[in-house]
């Protein structure tokens, strides 16, 4: 991924990317998504055996032990700094909402979109309640999941063939948007192939070459995980 960190107190930390708070098997699985995708992530967690076992997983992960619950401790580590944060501790479970509620409400924070993982109903109506963008439920698999949809947003489902093929369904990317198949020949141009593509619910399955993509249409592709990857974003 390269030395993202690149601390300057005066300039902070360079704009965008994902801060992921708790590095538990839920947040490790978020940040190997999205470290895959080269994204930019900070990782940080209260208990310096799981960031130790973050690093061993990806060394060049920018990882701290920091204090979720302190709002000058997540200042200065840059979380406040980053888009998008991931609160993705389960317990305690007043640590998740407070770092939640810090995260979009602190003075100058920068953060547009907080996601956070809940434990039961009334976890999830709380942390929605102190702002959270976005709840959701754990497990490993949603983890690798909630990483894929951060990096790709226009990626709806995703089916597994093998280890290094899937089966995706996305939504057409804009610059896709008013060119034919024929034109944008994603078979030499991204190696994959189109399986299907139209509006919802009204697919064209191993649509003409004629066919023009159009905004909000869906388009099902196959390929390898790093052609599939390489496809524009929404």
């Amino acid at each position: 991924m390269g030395n993202w960190w690149h601390w300057n107190p005066a300039e902070g930390i360079a704009r965008g990317g994902f801060a992921v708070i708790g590095v538990g098997r839920f947040g490790t699985a978020v940040c190997s998504e999205l470290i895959k995708a080269g994204a930019d992530v900070l990782a940080i967690d209260s208990d310096q055996k799981a960031v130790d076992a973050l690093r061993q997983v990806d060394p060049a992960i920018q990882a701290r032990v920091v204090d979720c619950t302190d709002e000058e401790a997540l200042r200065e580590a840059g979380v406040l700094d980053v888009e998008t944060v991931v609160v993705a501790m389960s317990e305690p479970i007043s640590a998740s909402i407070t770092a939640t509620l810090i995260a979009k409400d602190s003075e100058g924070s920068r953060v547009k979109q907080v996601i956070a993982r809940a434990t039961n109903d009334l976890h999830m109506k709380m942390l929605q309640r102190v702002g959270a963008d976005r709840v959701v439920f754990p497990s490993k698999m949603q983890g690798h999941r909630l990483g894929l949809e951060l990096v790709r947003p226009n990626l709806l489902e995703r089916l597994r063939l093998d280890d290094q093929n899937f089966i995706e369904e996305i939504r057409v990317p804009a610059s896709f948007v008013g060119q034919s198949l024929r034109d944008l020949n994603l078979r030499k141009n991204y190696n994959v192939n189109v399986l299907a593509a139209g509006p919802d619910n009204h697919l064209t399955v191993n649509p003409p070459a004629s066919h023009v993509l159009e905004a909000g249409e869906l388009l099902v592709v196959m390929g390898s995980s790093e052609a599939l990857a390489a496809l524009p974003g929404s």
